[in-house]
């Protein structure tokens, strides 16, 4: 077994060479879970906390804490909004979740969420600047049923703490309330990633594989495979941003979205799913495979696959067919059996395969924007923004059919977008502040510069210390012998 490169480079050379493309995509799979469980183990966990204001002498324990703390307190309690600039509450994010839709994993119990949203307040450190806490709360009522009010009531009771709450990994129908309801009675920003920010990046995606196969978002036949919170919200968007909601079908698990489904209109939970039941699939069409006939674009967020896209439905779509199979951590179907199928461009969720569509390219930029404008709330106006600046930044750089998104390692891209978001905010009037974009742009690249260098200090000096190569071999080890 040959030594394995510690940046990860090239995963599909670490395996043997009589395996297939399919058994490389699985293998793959299943190191990257390995390790990821074994690397936890090593770092318990991915975050810590750190300060960032320096000791220079004794006294500064009394300036920082009592007596001198107490004007901070009373700063803040003549004027709250004092607490986005005199306390750390301006640049943090809660990560919230009841961890009861966790990747294609589904229910994992409170705590079994903390991987997912310590990843994402990795994520927006590092590629944003931004300060998170991963918060995973108990929804369960007195009846052992998920109950949104505990949800609602939670991040209403934490707002003061927050200058934006992500709410993540929420089973629908509850997400919907939550969701809705905290945009509206909350005074900082509340933002369902699942749902808002995989709008944004599918948008964005969308924008770019259209420009390259020279096709109008106003004219496209989409369909659209799962109706949860992600898909249903894509839809949403997708029409905003100009698409006929008349040339579009969403499918849930038992059929297509139409006005005949009297079982989601009895359902007023399902309010959001009832909404696009009124505007598309006119036709009522309740079969996936005579729906792709003709499509242009298919999107698939539903359960991982690899075998829950057929191929039959790719060759059933139109010219220069689009798949977007973003189901995690397995696509619906693997890009070289889509390819293989007939599609022209394919995106999925992973970044060990072209066309990366998730949502880490756009949540870290957004929230940051908004952060630094002290925004009350993210509208549908700022996600399409957002969606617009990353496609823009992506075709400045040459745009082809493995390449419709911007990477997470371009790292200007996320200033850019956290500027357009800022600019949108302010003329949405949800905006505290007036920055210029040159502000925001600058601010967050700064921030970002910061975060970075201070990573690389603790790797250099060691406090951060170096995964053991036993462990990558481990995980490569296991990874082949289950597929082989």
């Amino acid at each position: 077994m040959s030594k394995i490169d510690l940046s990860l480079k090239n995963l599909d050379e670490l395996f043997p060479s009589n395996f297939t493309q399919g058994q490389i995509a699985t293998a793959k799979t299943v190191f990257l879970k390995e390790l990821a469980l074994l690397s936890h183990k090593f770092y318990g966990g991915k975050m810590q906390t750190l300060p960032k204001a320096g000791i220079y002498g004794f006294n500064w324990f009394n300036v920082y804490y009592t007596p001198g703390v107490s004007k901070i307190s009373t700063t803040v309690r003549d004027n709250n909004d004092a607490s986005f600039e005199i306390s750390n509450r301006g640049n943090m994010v809660a990560v919230v979740s009841d961890s009861t839709r966790v990747l294609g994993d589904g229910d994992c119990t409170p705590p079994g969420g903390m991987g997912v949203m310590e990843g994402k307040a990795y994520l927006m450190k590092y590629l944003a600047g931004v300060d998170a806490v991963a918060m995973c709360v108990d929804s369960y009522n007195e009846k052992g049923e998920h109950d949104p009010d505990k949800i609602i009531d939670f991040v209403k009771m934490a707002q003061p703490s927050f200058g934006a709450i992500n709410l993540e990994d929420i089973a629908q129908p509850n997400c919907y309330k939550v969701l809705d309801t905290l945009r509206e009675e909350c005074d900082i920003p509340v933002w369902h990633d699942d749902a808002q920010g995989t709008g944004s990046v599918t948008v964005a995606g969308l924008i770019n594989a259209l420009r390259i196969v020279g096709k109008d978002l106003n004219n496209i036949k989409v369909v659209l495979y799962g109706a949860g919170a992600s898909n249903t919200t894509i839809a949403r968007l997708i029409i905003q941003a100009g698409a006929d909601p008349e040339k579009m079908m969403l499918f849930d698990s038992k059929r297509g979205l139409h006005k005949g489904r009297d079982d989601i209109k009895a359902d007023p939970r399902f309010y959001r799913k009832w909404e696009l039941c009124e505007q598309t699939n006119p036709d009522k069409i309740d079969d996936v495979q005579e729906a792709c006939k003709d499509a242009d674009v298919l999107i698939a967020l539903s359960k991982p696959g690899p075998d829950v896209v057929k191929p039959e439905w790719i060759r059933n779509m139109g010219t220069k067919p689009i798949v977007f199979v973003c189901a995690n951590p397995v696509p619906e179907i693997y890009p070289y059996a889509a390819k293989e199928a007939g599609a022209y461009i394919v995106a999925t969720g992973r970044g060990d395969f072209p066309n990366q569509v998730n949502n880490s390219l756009g949540f870290p930029g957004i929230l940051k924007g908004a952060l630094l404008v002290r925004a009350r709330k993210i509208t549908d106006e700022m996600a399409i923004q957002a969606a617009y600046s990353m496609a823009n930044y992506a075709e400045k750089n040459g745009l082809n059919p493995d390449y419709i998104m911007p990477k997470m390692d371009e790292t200007e891209m996320f200033a850019y977008e956290a500027a357009d978001v800022a600019m949108e905010a302010i003329k949405n009037g949800v905006a505290r502040v007036n920055l210029t974009w040159d502000e925001v742009f600058n601010k967050t690249l700064h921030d970002i510069k910061q975060t970075r260098e201070s990573i690389d200090l603790m790797m250099q000096h060691n406090y951060i210390p170096k995964p053991d190569e036993a462990m990558l071999e481990q995980a490569l080890k296991t990874a082949i012998d289950k597929v082989s």
